[in-house]
């Protein structure tokens, strides 16, 4: 071996023996789009991280192993964030938004009204976080109450929401987003509206984590953040669809049609990721008012959002990125 060639091995391993490891877990969607590209595309090794992407099957699994430390980074609807502060009283904090949930609120053919749905079961990931929530809301909207009017079956993430109602008609509705929502109306079932229509703006997807260790780790997490913003942007780029389109076939397990309409509704700022990552506060004053409606909490008032976010470390990331 050449001292040219030698050096260069080195340089290597040592290089790759530098990046610092860090697990992320979320749920598969086109909401991962952004972290999985930026994996896949060596966005976040350019921040000197190696960063692996874990898939939970519900929200339990993610809230109750990012208390534990099994992952450091958790992406998903960010109420899930607050459920884990006044819920199960862990000290988190939301540092990055992402989407406003690319929900539609799916229902069985033979379902013409929300009225139809009165005496019915309907499928959830958790009973009292997120897309739940806006279940809810949307069927309180249409003179329905949880536990009065219908029964709801915390059966899990999104995809296996779309398989129990694929599997049993008597699943009469679920809030669904991409590609699942595709599949969904591929198969029969339709769609009542958006959520971001029926319910008005939403902050989604975002990323949380133990605030202690977010402290401790803030270098680190500036660059996780710098890499996802970048992930989003090389996602959503038109030069990039066709690249895209194949991540989202491979890693979501959905056809290239499929695919494809994915990224397309997805890249519609109305509807899809929100640009480089960032947080929708109104979206989230809304988050906050659903809980409190919905659940009661807080006496039915809804608090400050500070108490939930820390966006320094978005700062942060949005100056190494202008560096």
């Amino acid at each position: 071996m050449t001292r040219i060639a030698l050096f260069l091995l080195v340089f290597c391993c040592a290089a790759a023996s530098a990046q610092t490891p860090v697990k992320v877990k979320m749920f598969p969607g086109a909401q991962a789009l952004p972290a999985l590209a930026a994996a896949q595309q060596g966005l976040f090794e350019r921040q000197g991280l190696k960063v692996e992407v874990l898939f939970t099957a519900n929200s339990d699994e993610q809230r109750n192993g990012l208390a534990k430390g099994e992952f450091e980074i958790a992406q998903a609807a960010v109420d899930n964030a607050v459920a884990m502060v006044e819920l199960a009283k862990e000290d988190v904090v939301i540092v990055t938004g992402g989407d406003s949930s690319m929900n539609e609120f799916i229902v069985q053919p033979d379902v013409r009204s929300f009225a139809d749905l009165k005496g019915h079961t309907l499928l959830v990931d958790a009973l009292n976080t997120a897309y739940a929530l806006q279940l809810k809301k949307i069927l309180l909207m249409n003179g329905l109450k949880d536990g009065v009017d219908y029964k709801l079956n915390p059966i899990g993430g999104t995809g296996l929401r779309l398989r129990g109602m694929k599997e049993n008609k008597d699943y009469k509705a679920a809030m669904l987003n991409l590609p699942f929502s595709l599949d969904a109306k591929a198969a029969g079932l339709k769609s009542m509206g958006r959520a971001t229509d029926l319910l008005g703006p939403y902050q989604a997807n975002g990323t949380f984590v133990l605030r202690k260790w977010g402290q401790a780790h803030r270098d680190l997490l500036e660059r996780y953040i710098a890499g996802l913003i970048e992930g989003t942007r090389w996602a959503t780029a038109p030069a990039n669809k066709d690249a895209a389109v194949k991540i989202l076939a491979e890693r979501l397990k959905v056809g290239t049609e499929n695919a494809t309409k994915t990224w397309e509704l997805m890249t519609d700022p109305k509807f899809g990721i929100a640009p480089d990552a960032r947080f929708d506060m109104q979206g989230f004053r809304n988050v906050l008012a659903l809980r409190a409606e919905i659940e009661g909490s807080w006496g039915g008032r809804a608090p400050s959002p500070d108490k939930y976010l820390d966006l320094s470390y978005y700062e942060g990331a949005q100056k190494r990125l202008a560096r």
